[in-house]
């Protein structure tokens, strides 16, 4: 039992030794393949695929859409909040603004506590909410003039117009090059109520022009399809909306009398800027993106640390460690034997006139292979057969035979000793009349 715990051990050791430096070489792989995945996702986003990704939400109202977009940046914050307002649907109002201040989350994820269908289109599709994210903080400008030319779109189409639900109006606007642009405006018809829609991207912006990026879409449970436009009940939203945009310059900011009422503040700056400590362990998309807010140089120098590495990781992974046995095909370790045909490394040939210890040197022709023979002096897991009994001792075992055998021995003996006297001298006699012959030795005993 001994020597099988010894072997067992060893076996555990050497598969640890060879899983670690495994987990080594994936290591020193891995920050190659993360340069290249960051190198490709620096590239901007196509005017396609930006559209493609706010289809469903172009036609929102302004201020809803611009709270939709900062808080796609804090995806997991999403979830929480999700969670969170399914499992209180009656908290509203000033009883909603009184549970958003024990929340951790940002403020922009707390607003759309609000609009329980926003928030439920955004957990849904957490890989479109994240995608959306990470474009509107790399291409703040690009997504806001995608959903520009959608909502120019929709109202070619005859689809976007002013109801008792929204109010859409053109402007025009003055950009950073200082020219002159016009845009479209979508507003609630009442400001204490917001009225969410939804729609089929394809019907609503007519015949849709990227067949190779369809638009993303969701529909809400009690969505009726057919229509241009369909919208949830009126929702009274007091001071949850407090984003706005500037589509001139591309940029978003905020509300401060309403951001300060809804959220128990009191700020004075109007911009809007993304906070990495809500963002958790999500990635950014991007090295740009991500040393913007402080979580790239810990990346670089993880590259750094690792660069070069993975040849000496490939030797280290086929070297065993010092005391176990090698593997098929790898030479042995110091103070071990090599396999049959192998050649022991450099310090392990004993010198001349020196014998190696007992149970190290077996015969040339018993020799086991590296893998397989056991450190002295454990025993070969396998005993090997036993050997075939040699001729001499055939047919024991057959008892029958024996026992008759046996009997005839005794038979014979008992006949000789009954036989008379005279019979038994005749033989005796002849050997002395041999005797006589041979010098008369019979004589003398007569």
């Amino acid at each position: 039992m001994s020597c099988l715990r010894n072997s067992l051990r060893q076996t555990a050791a050497t598969s640890l030794v060879a899983l670690s430096l495994f987990w080594l070489l994936m290591l020193c792989q891995v920050p190659a393949s993360l340069a290249q995945a960051q190198d490709a996702a620096d590239q901007p986003l196509s005017s396609e695929q930006l559209e493609q990704l706010v289809a469903p939400i172009a036609l929102h109202p302004d201020a809803l859409l611009t709270q939709i977009l900062m808080a796609s940046t804090y995806p997991l914050e999403v979830v929480q909040a999700a969670r969170w307002s399914k499992q209180n649907p009656d908290v509203t109002g000033d009883a909603l603004e009184t549970a958003m201040e024990a929340q951790p989350w940002d403020p922009s994820v707390k607003s759309l506590t609000a609009f329980t269908q926003v928030l439920q289109m955004l957990n849904d599709d957490l890989a479109w909410a994240q995608q959306l994210g990470d474009a509107f903080l790399a291409q703040q400008k690009d997504v806001l003039d995608a959903v520009q030319r959608l909502r120019m779109r929709a109202e070619e189409a005859g689809n976007l117009e002013t109801t008792k639900e929204q109010k859409v109006e053109k402007q025009t606007v003055t950009t950073e090059s200082g020219t002159q642009e016009t845009v479209i405006i979508v507003e609630q018809a009442d400001p204490k109520f917001v009225y969410v829609p939804a729609y089929n991207p394809t019907v609503i912006y007519g015949a849709w022009p990227y067949p190779a990026y369809p638009p993303y879409s969701w529909y809400p449970p009690g969505y009726v399809a057919g229509r241009a436009f369909w919208f949830t009940t009126g929702v009274i939203v007091g001071n949850a909306l407090w984003g706005h945009s500037n589509w001139g310059r591309g940029t978003v900011y905020v509300n401060v009398n309403h951001y300060n009422s809804f959220n128990r503040t009191n700020i004075n700056n109007p911009s809007w800027n993304h906070r990495p400590e809500h963002r958790g362990p999500v990635p950014y998309k991007g090295r740009d993106v991500a040393n913007r807010y402080g979580k790239g140089t810990r990346d670089v120098k993880s590259r750094d640390q690792f660069r070069g590495r993975a040849e000496a990781g490939r030797r280290d992974l086929q070297r065993p460690a010092a005391g176990q046995g090698p593997g098929a095909g790898q030479r042995p370790g110091a103070g071990q034997l090599p396999g049959a045909g192998q050649r022991p490394s450099t310090g392990q040939r004993p010198s001349t006139g020196q014998r190696p210890s007992t149970g190290q040197r077996p015969a040339a022709t018993q020799r086991p292979s590296a893998a397989v023979r056991p450190s002295a002096p454990t025993r070969p897991a396998k005993r090997p057969s036993a050997p075939k009994r040699p001729a001499a001792y055939q047919g024991v075992g057959n008892g029958k035979q024996v026992r008759r055998n046996s009997s005839r021995g005794k038979s014979s003996r008992s006949a000789s000793k009954s036989r008379p006297s005279s019979s038994r001298s005749r033989g005796g006699g002849g050997g002395g009349g041999r005797s006589r012959g041979g010098g008369g030795g019979g004589g003398r005993r007569r």
